[in-house]
């Protein structure tokens, strides 16, 4: 092999790097882009040439590969766990004493980062090259997004500089910055083609484009403000690790401060407050975290979210409006919404047009009536809320918001839910209700069918192919009609139905979760189907038998007797069997004796041999129930360090409590 060519593309892969940096990430660029795109000419050409010498860190496979057919799930090395928000000053000196008290007097400081509205990732480096990323899903696992990432170019493939670890987790957010997201958008109205609402929803959309060449042209961006693994780990604090991160090429925030005390932390969240449409990107808050690493492994994490760091969000931004008309949504269980359509106003930098009304108690609450001027709110919500009514603006002419007598869709009639404030649809086979029930049930976390969306479910329903559940698994024996509908063609139907096919493996816990029980979601579910094994015990259970279950209670026990007692469940669980859906839960994986058999046992706190996670496994193995909540039915608690409610919850109902390695004794792992 030549050294020239080599050489030369070695020389053009660096230079072409140190570009990308030096203008997608320091906006500084140095050279003109008629320069760069003959540099990038010259690459192409050589790799064309020697097409032995492409790697997949080359500047050049940004884009590239045929289009996805999916995207496989990753697990997260290490949780990416949601942050704990506030509102207040007071709720920051009170996270502050906290903290303040769970290092023991200990001095410590905080680095404090914008909050960016934008899209969770986390990126995986190895060697130094980009080889993962996916998006922060549940937090445990998320999509593999790494194709559609690879087309960021603030994102480097490959870093730069010394020291760098052997394995490398960055954690950020993808976000689109306002002045390209709103010159896509203004290519789009120009082509007459519907426009994006707003950058963040915007930004979810696109990561989950399974072309990568469609992600060309958006400008999407990165910005690091965290860490998964890192090894080997040869910095004490975050700050300094961020120092080292912006030497590699990887983008961090150029807004990133450290605080001494909570009251730096408290001066810049107003400052922020007031700087915030600065910037061209969306932020909805600031975080602080505390800087030294080690002080943030003492202080550890709840099951939700980390004790070392909180969200200060902006108070939500308002706008007045007219409220035009109010439609009427239908609900998987039937529940009738309404929901507003406004006079478009701008709101926190998007165009506003409907907003949330909740139910119908909150429309009589608000004295909401059509053409009413009102104020919208928009605080960390997807979708505005209306708060009030401006009275002393009502115009003479308004019209009352009267409640659904009978459904929007099906003109069953409508009735309000005893003791409840939902107004609910009275037929079951109500083709609004079928449409929302067919996409819960092909969800992730119940039957986890790809591919199937909105607008695939309501040809199904409307062209008659899909009435229930089971007329999925007969959709193989209508392929060519399944080809033709808008939006399809015979590789998308084709990996439909293998997705559907694949889906009839799925456990008894995902079965239960699919069928829309009221009141059971996917936890309820597994409870469920890890004790009764099999549908048909479950169906057979009585409401007391059900009510005994460790995280039931008597509302979920009835709720599901009352399904399997109905001709419509009884007929639902009969045809997916018949279509040959499992029906059964897979025995757990037990080691040796069962000593905690019929145990249920909760974990809190801090542990210092095991994760919970790992502690949670054990007990599982043992035969136990790992529970999320303290009830009178709690064998014991297992408690590390810093453990809070769930203890004082333990001790005042009297259930036991013990430590880690109490814990272990009792499992003959000491």
């Amino acid at each position: 092999m030549p050294t020239e060519p080599m050489q030369e593309i070695d020389q053009l892969r660096d230079a072409i790097r140190r570009h990308d940096h030096q203008y997608y990430v320091l906006a500084q660029p140095e050279i003109s882009d008629r320069e760069y795109d003959g540099l990038m000419a010259r690459l192409v050409a050589l790799e064309v040439e020697h097409p032995e010498l492409i790697t997949a860190d080359s500047p050049t496979q940004r884009v590239g590969g045929a289009p996805l057919d999916g995207f496989d799930h990753v697990t997260h090395s290490v949780p990416m766990l949601s942050i704990d928000n506030t509102f207040s000053e007071q709720a920051l000196r009170d996270f502050d004493g906290r903290v303040e008290k769970g290092l023991g007097g200990e001095a410590y400081c905080y680095v404090v980062d914008p909050k960016i509205d934008g899209v969770a990732v986390s990126l995986r480096y190895e060697a130094g090259v980009f080889v993962q990323g996916a998006t922060r899903g549940d937090g445990s696992t998320g999509d593999d997004v790494t194709q559609n990432l690879r087309t960021i170019r603030s994102i480097p493939l490959r870093l730069r500089g010394r020291k760098i670890p052997d394995l490398l987790e960055v954690r950020g957010e993808v976000y689109w910055p306002r002045t390209d997201f709103d010159r896509f958008n203004a290519e789009r109205e120009a082509a007459d083609e519907p426009t994006f609402a707003n950058p963040r929803n915007a930004t979810a959309g696109t990561l989950k484009q399974l072309d990568p060449a469609a992600l060309r042209g958006r400008g999407l961006a990165f910005l690091a403000h965290g860490l998964g693994r890192v090894e080997p780990l040869t910095v004490e604090t975050q700050s300094a690790l961020f120092k080292r991160l912006a030497d590699w090429g990887v983008p961090v925030s150029p807004h990133h401060t450290e605080a001494d005390d909570v009251d730096v932390v408290i001066r810049l969240c107003h400052e922020w407050t007031l700087r915030r449409h600065e910037l061209d990107y969306e932020i909805d808050g600031l975080v602080a975290k505390v800087d030294r690493l080690d002080q943030r492994d003492a202080l550890g994490a709840t099951s939700r979210a980390p004790r070392w760091c909180i969200a200060y969000k902006f108070a939500a931004e308002q706008a007045e409006t007219v409220l035009l008309e109010v439609a009427v949504q239908v609900g998987k269980l039937g529940t009738l919404t309404p929901r507003a359509t406004l006079e478009p106003v701008q709101l926190a930098g998007t165009t506003v047009r409907h907003a949330s009304l909740h139910n119908f108690d909150q429309v009589e609450r608000l004295g909401l009536r059509i053409g009413d001027v009102v104020v919208v709110e928009k605080a960390g919500e997807i979708i505005p809320q209306v708060v009030r009514v401006v009275e002393s603006k009502r115009p003479a002419k308004t019209r009352a918001i009267p409640l659904p007598k009978q459904c929007p869709v099906c003109k069953a009639p409508a009735v309000r839910d005893d003791g409840g404030v939902h107004i609910r649809c009275t037929n079951p086979a109500c083709p609004a209700q079928l449409k929302e029930r067919l996409a819960y049930f092909c969800a992730r976390d119940q039957m986890d069918i790809e591919g199937v969306g909105p607008a695939l479910i309501k040809q199904l329903v409307e062209t008659g192919m899909v009435a229930e559940y089971a007329d999925l698994y007969a959709l193989r024996d209508r392929r060519e009609e399944i080809v033709a509908l808008k939006g399809m063609g015979a590789k998308s139907t084709d990996n439909f139905l293998a997705g559907i096919e694949a889906s009839k493996k799925q456990p008894l816990a995902r079965v239960l979760a699919a069928l829309n029980i009221r009141h059971v979601g996917t936890r309820a579910a597994e409870v469920l189907a890890v004790h009764f094994l099999t549908m048909d015990a479950v169906a057979a259970a009585t409401v007391e038998a059900l009510a005994e279950l460790s995280e039931m209670g008597p509302i979920m026990a009835q709720s599901v007797r009352d399904f399997f007692d109905s001709p419509a469940g009884h007929r639902t669980v009969e045809h997916l069997a018949a279509a040959g859906v499992n029906m059964t839960q897979p025995q757990r994986e037990t080691v040796g004796d069962q000593p905690l058999a019929g145990q249920t046992i909760v974990v809190t706190g801090t542990l210092s041999r095991y994760s919970r996670k790992q502690i949670q496994d054990l007990i599982k193995q043992h035969g136990g129930t790992a529970a999320g909540s303290v009830s009178k039915k709690t064998a014991f608690v297992i408690a590390g360090e810093s453990a809070g409610s769930k203890l004082t919850k333990a001790r005042d109902l009297g259930v036991e409590v013990i430590d880690e390695d109490t814990f272990l004794e009792r499992i003959g792992r000491a």
